[in-house]
């Protein structure tokens, strides 16, 4: 498995948990990346807690391609037990996108 920088597709999703439920949604999604993890086409995966907003999560994860996502994990019966755990936390429900790299070289001055 390479990096999560290194997918072909990066899944970018902006979790906005209800007010209160932080410690609660981090317990279910340390339940649930193992889920994700286990579906072929998986590159990796970071949730980070936002700094300014610190119920509103960073979900980031790795795929091979958008049918992995799309269709190898939302078709799975790891997504409907992914969705149990999570789902319920989120108002309102969040956009799910997906980005391909563009290739740029850094500059140095």
């Amino acid at each position: 498995m390479t990096g999560l920088l290194d997918a072909p597709v990066l899944e970018h999703a902006l979790l906005p948990v209800r007010p209160g439920e932080q410690d609660a949604f981090e317990a279910a999604m340390a339940q649930a990346v193992p889920l994700v993890s286990s579906i072929p086409g998986f590159r990796g995966i970071r949730v980070s807690r936002g700094v300014e907003q610190p119920g509103t999560y960073l979900l980031l994860i790795g795929w091979d391609s958008v049918e992995a996502h799309e269709v190898g994990f939302r078709g799975s019966p790891e997504y409907l037990r992914w969705r149990e755990l999570l789902h319920h936390f989120y108002d309102p429900f969040p956009v799910v996108e997906h980005f391909v790299p563009v290739p740029v070289e850094p500059t140095r001055e």
